[in-house]
């Protein structure tokens, strides 16, 4: 079952400061009794690690004054520092213990919050439109999902139960420091701290941008690498393997350099926390020796002023490190989160239901144009009847296959609109409206699954009878046979293991699997050979037969059985009729007919290889 996203998608771009915690804190609240339990294992822990250098003190002490007392050899003197020793290992078992129990009751939290995140981010660039998976990486879009996740986890992880926790630590021991020894501990303690936190933040924050960088060029690296692999077999048909590499490492050399400013910037922060680190010790140290020197202070003392030192500047110095993780992980999360940020250029506020009686089709003055400005479709008016099937042609460029583009609504007309029974597609939600629809796509591309999990994609709950009927009709039988594996043949990545007329046929079986009310076929039979081409046509005749079809096809002889035939040019419907009448005008389409058949008659000197 999947559970509904707790985020907002209106989130800011701008992800500073404590704005994830009020994101983030649903995750908390749904987990509520782990939290509690997580943050008094904390709490325990933290009581137990301030608790041991008092025990090292006493241990010390007792040492100490046993061998001055010269009374070792007394019973009760042995066992003493004995039950201190088995106590003070008691105690730091018990502190690991229980961090070692708090991250385990937090783990769950952490990885539901991550699961939950990145489902949202998945769900949330299905939503986006077309355009603007057009012009984006994949492979940078999933490198900045994952980052961002990781970047969550994180901060979860570490906001909650290591700065807050050093920020307790640090307060017990300047209280204990203050309350058992002269001041100078204490302000020494308060001053480093200070300095450290300030050095940490400024740093930081100047080093940040070289984090920003780093990740934008991996990203990009990560993107070239996938085109490329994806694209294996255009880098091979063109010789152009050292032109890749090239690109390739021209990439990697920018991100290195980015790398090495983010190395060097580092560099400068460790090296100035160790300064401050090192510089406080020793003062303190000195100051104790003194102390002690003097019989203000115990050798007890000094050890467990030592211990201090040690216990406070570690989870301090690992204070550093999670801040600049934490600024990292915020970069990351900012991109991600820009990503949800991202609204949809086709908006989804339809709510009426679509009821289809008839499936009949109109596009009324539609007016469209890309984002680029080129105008598509000007003022165009076409019908397609129900029960019909429409077959459109034309040249190249004329706005065909932007008729099914818009028909699915990956883009809305600027002008005009397009209605399906006289319901506008607008104020119908888009999960019902391509519920309705089935397309053949010009250009099919596969999931790396098996044949029939790319079948069943388009009826998940289709029989296997259904199934076989699909497999026939499209003539599959011969691909299926051939493939020791049948069905269960794994097509490749993208569908590379087949070629582009059986990825067509999978693609014509699928929708018909699909059964919709409106089927759409946009150059359905553009790969396949004469023969076959043939055949599939007839079976698009037969299972259309009766059903509204609109054909989108530059071969005419495929399409000379239509009900009826649009000519576009220039965006808009120039003749209509049947293959007959438009013959009969001697207008656009007898021209574009009389030049498809002097081709076919060109002498060959073989048939073509089947697709």
């Amino acid at each position: 079952m999947r559970h509904s996203s707790a985020l907002p998608d209106n989130i800011p771009v701008q992800f500073r400061g404590w704005h994830w915690v009020k994101t983030l804190w649903p995750y908390l609240m749904e987990y509520r009794g782990r939290v509690l339990a997580a943050l008094l294992c904390l709490v325990a822990a933290k009581l137990a690690s301030v608790g041991m250098p008092f025990l090292l003190k006493y241990q010390v002490d007792h040492l100490s004054a046993a061998g001055l007392a010269g009374a070792v050899a007394a019973d009760w003197w042995l066992w003493f520092p004995l039950g201190l020793l088995l106590a003070y290992g008691s105690v730091r078992f018990l502190s690991v213990f229980l961090g070692e129990v708090r991250d385990l009751l937090f783990g769950r939290v952490t990885e539901r919050a991550m699961r939950r995140m990145a489902l949202q981010v998945f769900e949330h660039l299905h939503r986006l439109s077309l355009e603007f998976h057009l012009n984006r990486q994949t492979g940078a879009l999933q490198r900045d999902i994952e980052r961002g996740t990781n970047g969550i986890g994180f901060l979860l992880r570490f906001m909650i139960f290591n700065i807050i926790p050093t920020f307790l630590e640090l307060f017990l021991v300047i209280g204990l420091l203050l309350a058992n020894y002269p001041p100078v501990f204490a302000i020494i303690t308060t001053v480093a701290v200070v300095a450290y936190i300030a050095y940490s933040v400024v740093v930081t924050e100047w080093r940040t941008r070289y984090v920003r960088e780093a990740n934008r060029l991996d990203s990009t690296t990560h993107a070239r690498a996938l085109d490329s692999l994806l694209n294996y077999e255009t880098v091979k048909y063109f010789t152009a393997e050292q032109r890749e590499a090239g690109a390739y490492d021209e990439s990697l050399a920018q991100w290195e350099s980015a790398r090495r400013m983010n190395r060097f910037s580092l560099f400068s922060l460790n090296s100035g926390q160790a300064l401050i680190i090192s510089l406080a010790m020793a003062a303190m140290l000195l100051f104790a020796a003194y102390y002690v020197l003097s019989g203000d202070m115990t050798l007890g003392d000094f050890t467990l002023v030592n211990a201090f030192m040690f216990q406070l500047f570690l989870p301090l110095n690992f204070l550093g490190f999670i801040y600049r993780e934490i600024k990292a992980s915020m970069a990351n999360i900012e991109r991600m989160f820009e990503l949800l940020d991202e609204q949809p250029a086709v908006p989804d506020d339809g709510n009426n239901t679509l009821n289809i009686q008839q499936a009949e089709v109109e596009f009324r003055e539609v007016g469209f144009a890309y984002a680029n400005g080129r105008t598509v479709l000007n003022n165009l008016n076409l019908t397609l009847p129900a029960g019909q099937t429409l077959a459109v042609v034309g040249s190249s460029g004329a706005g065909k296959s932007t008729l099914t583009k818009l028909l699915f609504r990956f883009y809305d007309p600027q002008q005009g609109g397009i209605y399906i029974d006289g319901q506008d597609i607008r104020s119908i939600p888009q999960q019902q409206l391509r519920a309705a629809l089935g397309i053949v796509p010009q250009d099919t591309v596969l999931f790396n699954d098996t044949l029939r999990n790319n079948l069943l994609y388009a009826r998940p709950d289709a029989t296997e009878d259904e199934l076989q009927q699909v497999v026939r009709m499209a003539h599959l039988e011969t691909l299926v046979q051939q493939n020791p594996a049948g069905l269960e043949t794994v097509v490749g990545e993208r569908g590379l293991k087949l070629s582009g007329g059986e990825k067509q046929r999978i693609a014509i079986a699928r929708m018909l699997l699909k059964r919709p009310a409106i089927m759409v076929f946009d150059e359905a039979t553009s790969s396949l050979d004469s023969t076959t081409e043939r055949g599939i046509m007839a079976a698009i005749r037969e299972v259309s037969a009766g059903r509204t079809a609109l054909i989108i096809a530059h071969r005419l002889s495929t399409i000379v059985d239509a009900d009826c035939i649009a000519v576009m040019e220039q965006g808009q419907v120039t003749e209509r009729g049947t293959h007959a009448e438009l013959l009969a005008a001697h207008g656009r389409y007898a021209q574009l007919w009389q030049a498809q058949q002097s081709e076919r008659q060109v002498p060959v000197t073989g048939e073509p290889k089947d697709a």
